[in-house]
């Protein structure tokens, strides 16, 4: 997938006054993306205009100027982005309680080793994760996943773990959204 380049990137000012049309623009592209499955896990397949957001975002929010802290910023949203024929998303997993959560993330330690994508060949593509993303008991309520997919298209999200076994359909809509992503790669 295309990376964020510097050059993309703008001066606060600059951000400042465009925000507003930029985070329209960026909701609209996540929404063909956003892929919920079951009741607590939403599956944010991310593209170079949602990681360019997320760049201006945190640079505006810690008020981050300096050369270096960009390029840094630049580096690290960049890696969360599929390398050519891989997709890469943000899995929220998303529970209001806080006593309910730590032990739904207890018990869902190893989910990121469950998780494929289902390709219109009929193969699956399991998500490539970061370790570091789980504890020594638990997982992050937040996972940054890959999934090679190769010259297939996704027709579906699946997941395997004893505790929850869910197979999606992707709507058309999503279908399309992430099969140009590949394409853009």
């Amino acid at each position: 997938m295309r990376k964020v380049k510097r050059e993309e990137i703008l001066e606060g000012d600059a951000y400042n006054e465009q925000r507003s049309s930029i985070r329209a623009d960026v909701l609209a592209i996540k929404e063909r993306r956003r892929v919920h499955v079951g009741e607590h896990l939403t599956f944010l397949f991310e593209t170079a205009d949602t990681m360019r957001y997320q760049i201006q975002e945190m640079l505006r929010i810690e008020g981050l100027a300096k050369e270096q802290d960009i390029l840094h910023e630049l580096k690290t949203y960049n890696e969360l982005l599929g390398g050519e024929g891989e997709l890469g998303c943000t899995l929220l997993i998303e529970i209001d309680d806080a006593l309910q959560r730590d032990i739904v993330l207890r018990k869902w330690k190893d989910l990121p080793k469950h998780m494929y994508m289902a390709l219109a060949d009929g193969s699956r593509a399991m998500a490539i994760y970061d370790e570091r993303q789980i504890g020594d008991d638990r997982l992050s309520a937040v996972q940054y996943l890959k999934f090679s997919c190769g010259d297939q298209k996704p027709v579906g999200i699946g997941l395997s773990h004893p505790a929850l076994e869910i197979d999606i359909e992707l709507s058309a809509e999503q279908r399309d959204a992430l099969a140009m992503d590949l394409e853009a790669n």
